[in-house]
């Protein structure tokens, strides 16, 4: 989140509780972009993805380009949940075609869905890039949860369990060290500067007790790992990632994937972070 939006949030009037019967704003946001090569360089960087993805934008680097619009659409006055605290629940992708590095690329951001949570309220997002001539290459739908007391979390709880044993390592499972500042550096290279991603003392007042790592930071370093994306031969590309628990930062976390076309992401006790699926995509719409 750039340091004005930020602001704006912290400075806007509390809202009551949001209502997921309303529907979801009109507001409609676009621009043109194309990516800056030391921007796409760094990101790449930060994210894992290696030579392989030179001569084609990783799957997820639409995402971050069209950040800015999320952030006014989220900072916009007629946005039903609040900025600071926002998670990340969801992404689904649809590329339709490899994006080069030199496109430009025709962005809109918009709200197309509120919804109940048993955790709060969520919000569906639909991003949307464009060549030129209108066709559209790239399609994601993010969810974001505002966590309040709902019917649900306020009445009932869970009832207490032994923690599951740790799983037996999957073949060809991968352990990355996550520091402290991972949350730091993919800021700096997405905008994305949610106080629950920077540091214990400004994610503490959200209700995490350390900072998280940002979800699209997992979902794009798993993508690098499985190498989704990646070539000239792959014509369509799907996918969608599930963020199932925050991932705290310093950290251990294994990577693996069970199948050609799933992964996911766990801590070392076995406590799932992440799933995702990927494979072919439809025509566009």
């Amino acid at each position: 989140m750039p340091a004005l939006a930020l602001l704006r949030a912290a400075l806007r009037r509390t809202r009551p509780d949001p209502d997921p019967s309303t529907p979801p704003p009109p507001t409609r946001l676009t621009t043109t972009r194309t990516p800056d090569p030391a921007h796409l360089a760094a990101y790449q960087r930060v994210c894992g993805f290696g030579a392989a993805f030179d001569d084609v934008l990783p799957l997820t680097y639409p995402h971050v380009l069209a950040f800015p619009l999320t952030m006014r659409l989220m900072t916009a006055r007629d946005f039903p949940l609040p900025l600071l605290g926002l998670v990340h629940t969801s992404i689904e992708v649809d590329q339709y075609r490899p994006i080069r590095p030199t496109e430009e690329l025709r962005l809109t951001v918009r709200t197309t869905a509120l919804a109940r949570h048993r955790r709060g309220t969520e919000a569906t997002l639909l991003t949307e890039a464009t060549s030129p001539d209108g066709a559209l290459l790239w399609q994601s739908r993010s969810t974001y949860l505002a966590r309040h007391k709902t019917a649900q979390n306020a009445s009932t709880s869970a009832p207490g369990t032994a923690p599951a044993p740790a799983p037996a390592p999957a073949p060809g499972e991968k352990t990355w060290e996550l520091h402290a500042g991972l949350g730091r550096r993919y800021a700096a290279v997405s905008g994305d500067r949610n106080p629950i991603h920077l540091h214990a003392l400004t994610a503490r007042p959200f209700g995490f007790p350390r900072a998280i790592a940002h979800g699209m930071w997992t979902a794009a370093r798993c993508l690098a790992e499985q190498g989704q994306g990646q070539g000239q031969g792959q014509q369509g590309i799907h996918t969608r990632i599930e963020f199932r628990a925050p991932v705290p930062l310093p950290t251990a976390v294994a990577y693996s994937a069970p199948t050609p076309h799933t992964f996911e992401l766990r801590s070392p006790e076995g406590k799932l972070h992440l799933t995702g699926v990927t494979g072919p995509t439809d025509a566009p719409p």
